[in-house]
């Protein structure tokens, strides 16, 4: 169940029958829509809106939901900011109004926001300490060179910095993104839908609404491909390469995500881990990506390995890549890859947490929910032939990226 409300914020609503329920509200801005002398900001304020608001203290927000046997969470992302919990369904209206407490009314008490700044400081100098998670920053920093997705989710030392130096900075991304039409509230559970609407309704006053025109999103322009590496001092060389992918809805997303499966995804079948990995012993990890945002998109695939087979593994993916843009798949090695696809979906369908986000971004990036038997129907209809077109336009090799930590 949709529902739209009079000042645009939308309630997305499935039932789910279970002594739990799974709430929370995403915001369709994020890194990308930071000036660049605030980079990090949105992280900064997903962290700090939980240090106090109007009604709640930073110790009260955490008793009202985790006192009760539920779990609080947050992430951000390019394009996103969220903020959810599970609750046991008695506390859920009271964790309902924890949830929009938060996004309406943070009060970022400044002796509390301080000590949060040296908690991602750290979380900054973790990702620095971990090449094979610093190497992902890296990799969009090169291939969105001077267009905003290239920021970094965490911001530097240097933003983070000015960004604490004033509230004001937190209050105003607040005001100007934190608006009803960016937001939509999800709810995955066995509580009624009325009485949620009705709930809503009563605190639809404390959620503001945009003034004047919203800043469209600067337009991607794909830059030629280029290559690049970085002395870490590792005691393995970290590569990652890749080129740009399609953005969510586009006809061919989803059979992308069928060829990135088949490339390099979770499973220990694919052909970058049977090549790599099983048949080579070249490599602990190996794996390929495929990431849609709602304007673009971009793929990549990653190894570690010891420094004197660097070569032999790259080599050994470029060949995997160059197999798939020049053979055409047999019937009976995509019926398999369908028949596994199927299998995944189904098992990830049975993650709760999962469903509940995917309600809100399925919402956000198509218009609508569809449950995954649907998606599984439209992936079903793709063909050996459009495998191959697809990768001879996506993995062309004069499209790729390279960038390497050696």
């Amino acid at each position: 169940m949709i529902h739209t409300f009079s000042n645009g914020l939308r309630l997305v609503y499935q039932e789910r029958l279970a002594p739990i329920t799974y709430v929370g509200i995403m915001i369709n801005k994020g890194t990308r829509n930071e000036p660049y002398e605030l980079n990090g900001l949105a992280h900064y304020v997903e962290h700090t809106v939980f240090k106090g608001t109007e009604k709640f203290s930073a110790r009260q927000i955490i008793n009202q939901i985790e006192g009760v046997g539920g779990e609080i969470n947050a992430y951000t992302n390019k394009e996103e900011t969220a903020f959810y919990a599970v609750t046991p369904n008695a506390h859920f209206f009271k964790t309902l109004e924890v949830l929009c407490q938060m996004v309406t009314a943070p009060t970022f008490p400044p002796h509390e926001t301080q000590k949060e700044v040296g908690v991602i400081l750290d979380e900054i100098e973790s990702y620095n300490d971990a090449p094979s998670e610093l190497i992902y920053d890296d990799f969009e920093a090169l291939i969105f060179n001077h267009h905003p997705l290239e920021k970094r989710i965490l911001g530097t030392k240097k933003t983070l910095q000015k960004i604490a130096s004033s509230p004001l900075y937190a209050q105003q991304w607040v005001q100007n993104q934190f608006v009803a039409t960016n937001m939509i509230i999800f709810v995955l559970g066995t509580v009624s839908p009325e009485k949620i609407i009705r709930r809503i309704e009563q605190l639809l006053p404390s959620f503001p609404t945009q003034n004047g025109i919203p800043e469209p999103n600067k337009p991607v322009i794909e830059a030629a491909a280029t290559q690049i590496s970085y002395k870490k001092h590792t005691h393995q060389t970290h590569c990652m390469l890749g080129s740009f992918g399609y953005p969510y809805n586009h006809p061919k997303q989803l059979k992308l995500f069928l060829l990135n499966n088949i490339l390099g995804g979770g499973s220990l079948n694919s052909r970058l881990n049977t090549r790599l990995r099983e048949k080579n012993g070249l490599v602990y990890t190996v794996e390929s990506q495929y990431t849609p945002l709602s304007d673009t998109g971009y793929w990549s695939v990653y190894f570690a390995c010891d420094n004197v087979h660097y070569q032999h593994c790259l080599d050994l993916v470029l060949g995997e890549l160059k197999l798939l843009r020049d053979e055409r798949l047999s019937d009976a090695s995509l019926k398999k890859a369908l028949q596994q696809l199927r299998g995944q979906l189904a098992i990830a369908s049975e993650n709760a947490e999962n469903n509940a986000l995917l309600m809100a971004k399925q919402l956000f990036y198509y218009g609508f929910n569809q449950t995954w038997e649907e998606t599984f129907e439209h992936i079903a209809t793709t063909t050996s032939d459009e495998l191959q077109q697809i990768a001879n336009e996506v993995y062309a090799a004069d499209r790729l990226f390279f960038l390497s930590y050696r």
